[in-house]
């Protein structure tokens, strides 16, 4: 997999469609995936779905919580979250943007329902797809996201720019950031293991 640094999808065009600014949802720094812990590149580093690649690293189904919407013309953006379906735990934020004009009715209606996954509605269709993954993020928490993920403070996390072409059209822009994995918690002392 080739990693490339990208201009498209724009960071701060993403995240401005719901925060005044890139600082309000946190600091970013662009790092390569040599420049990531081993299970942060599994999860950040490849050319897939993160709904699928969520799923199989926590094992078990994850379901979408969207906090906002807005929409413009032919483009349809939401700010979401994904949580585990076993215990409800946020496993990922995520800010998406579609062009309406390069996905079918039926799967407007399913994104617009606000009730299934992205990865899952386009898998689920068959959609010609390709990920392209645009930057690595090494990602600070701000106020907001440090709510989200249920963090006492802002602890680093990863995250990823990607780009999902619907049959050969650049059809959504994505920003997706994984909570902070459970042996970093652990290691500062924020989770209990479970060990006793």
């Amino acid at each position: 997999m080739s990693e490339t640094s990208s201009d498209f999808p724009d960071l701060n065009t993403l995240v401005g469609l719901f925060y005044p600014s890139l600082a309000d949802l946190g600091a970013f720094e662009a790092v390569s995936s040599a420049q990531m812990a081993r299970n942060y590149r599994m999860l950040l580093a490849h050319q897939d779905h993160m709904t699928v690649t969520v799923e199989r690293y926590h094992n078990c189904p994850v379901d979408v919580d969207v906090l906002a919407t807005q929409m413009a013309e032919h483009h349809y953006a939401r700010k979401i979250l994904l949580r585990r379906q076993s215990d409800r735990a946020v496993v990922q934020f995520g800010i998406m943007r579609v062009d309406f004009a390069f996905v079918s009715e039926e799967i407007r209606r399913q994104i617009e329902s606000q009730s299934i996954p992205l990865g899952r509605i386009l898998i689920n269709h068959n959609v010609l797809r390709d990920v392209h993954l645009a930057q690595l993020w090494k990602v600070t928490p701000g106020p907001d996201l440090q709510r989200l993920f249920n963090l006492p403070s802002p602890v680093p996390s990863y995250g990823r720019t990607a780009v999902i072409d619907c049959h050969g059209a650049p059809a959504i822009e994505l920003l997706e950031i994984v909570t902070p994995l459970e042996e970093v918690l652990v290691g500062l002392g924020i989770r209990d293991s479970g060990l006793g």
